[in-house]
């Protein structure tokens, strides 16, 4: 019986992100993930407080956190290559799919059930994965205003086309994320205070 499943969350730490960038500070999957399920959490508590919508904010951190563990499998494909063609986006959803299968195959099957809603798209997931794409986007959109902020040009593309990106998403909580909390991520920690 193979139960990797944490062992192999654990290693989300070793996937190091924006490969083809040149970095100041490396991102690993693990950072990201982390981040990808606050911000996941706080669209979806901005939907039910203040749109009266009624979804899961915990599910929402959770689907976040593991939103990019098939990549301790399959790796990170940067986005460029990801989309570079409707073929290569079907084939590279594919070997997703099978490592998602993987991953939830590593569990002890009483386990399996509670944890392969995070892997899965249907119905319930449908509406809250779309507020993880989109603190996916705000989490890259900070790693480029980070990467700004330390002198790294190199990230003044992806800084400008991930925000268009967001705003094209016509998501008010996104909208609401960015306009209000985003600015604080450029200010030094005595200025947070």
């Amino acid at each position: 019986m193979n139960n990797g499943f944490f062992a192999l969350a654990a290693r989300m730490k070793y996937i190091n992100r924006w490969a083809l960038m040149r970095n100041v500070h490396a991102e690993n999957l693990a950072e990201h993930s982390f981040d990808v399920a606050v911000i996941s959490h706080a669209l979806v508590t901005i939907a039910n407080v203040r749109f009266k919508k009624n979804l899961n904010s915990e599910k929402a951190a959770l689907l976040g956190l593991f939103h990019d563990m098939p990549e301790t499998l399959t790796g990170d494909l940067p986005t460029p290559v990801k989309y570079y063609s409707p073929d290569v986006r079907s084939a590279y959803q594919t070997v997703e799919e099978n490592a998602c299968k993987k991953i939830i195959s590593m569990l002890p099957e009483d386990l399996r059930k509670e944890y392969e809603f995070a892997f899965e798209i249907n119905e319930e997931n449908a509406e809250i994965k779309k507020y993880v794409k989109a603190a996916d986007k705000i989490s890259a959109l900070i790693k480029c205003f980070e990467e700004q902020k330390a002198g790294n040009s190199e990230f003044n593309f992806a800084a400008t086309e991930t925000e268009k990106t967001i705003r094209n998403m016509n998501m008010p909580e996104a909208e609401i994320f960015i306009d209000e909390f985003l600015p604080s991520y450029l200010l030094s920690l005595d200025e947070l205070g």
